[in-house]
């Protein structure tokens, strides 16, 4: 089994996950780029749009081994397989499915499932989850990302999802964020290159601003 501490290391660089949901093959490249000289290390295509598999493809071969590339929806052990196959070392998801936890880890790929609570927190963690992501983030909000974060093992990387703004980073990072994942403010079908690079600039500006 490949060690997966590298990867999580290259998330930690900048843990700014980029959620390319409705991402076309096509265009594919042209977004990562973005998204990469904007300083993202780290992308997810969700499996639940059409021609997710091969965006995964294209951005994991034209990208290279700098970036983070990974699937998002996860649901199965067969959209870990499909995934894995085509360069993706992450598997994102929003639910605890150990099984599926568990075929992630054991291709080496960085899992980062899907919690909204401390039962399902640990049954991640149980399963050999790299980070957690916090979803939907908007529900749980800063009170119970710092309940949760009492509960769980010291260093467990936290990572909310859904609502996530270049103003919110700051108020979340102190409630205990360790990172985040972000979607459709960053990206959405229509959106041009040009247009994604300079909200993915701010996104660092606002992640940096709070290690400053």
């Amino acid at each position: 089994m490949t060690s997966v501490f590298p990867l999580l290391a290259q998330a930690r660089h900048l843990p700014l996950i980029a959620i390319l949901r409705g991402l076309k093959p096509e265009e594919a490249l042209d977004i990562g780029q973005a998204l990469f000289e904007a300083g993202f290390r780290t992308l997810e295509v969700p499996l639940n749009r059409p021609g997710a598999i091969e965006c995964i493809a294209a951005l994991a071969g034209g990208l290279g081994a700098d970036a983070l590339i990974g699937g998002g929806t996860m649901l199965t052990v067969a959209h870990v397989d499909a995934v894995h196959a085509a360069g993706g070392r992450l598997m994102v998801s929003p639910n605890c499915e150990p099984a599926v936890i568990r075929r992630a880890v054991g291709l080496g790929m960085l899992a980062a499932p899907g919690v909204a609570t401390p039962t399902e927190a640990f049954a991640a963690l149980a399963a050999g989850a790299h980070a957690l992501k916090l979803f939907p983030a908007e529900s749980l909000g800063h009170g119970g990302l710092k309940a949760l974060k009492s509960v769980v093992p010291t260093g467990t990387d936290l990572w909310p999802v859904g609502g996530i703004t270049p103003e919110s980073i700051g108020p979340w990072v102190k409630a205990g964020a360790t990172g985040f994942g972000i979607g459709s403010q960053l990206y959405a079908p229509g959106v041009t290159a040009a247009q994604v690079h300079d909200r993915a600039s701010a996104y660092v500006q606002a992640w940096q601003a709070t290690k400053a």
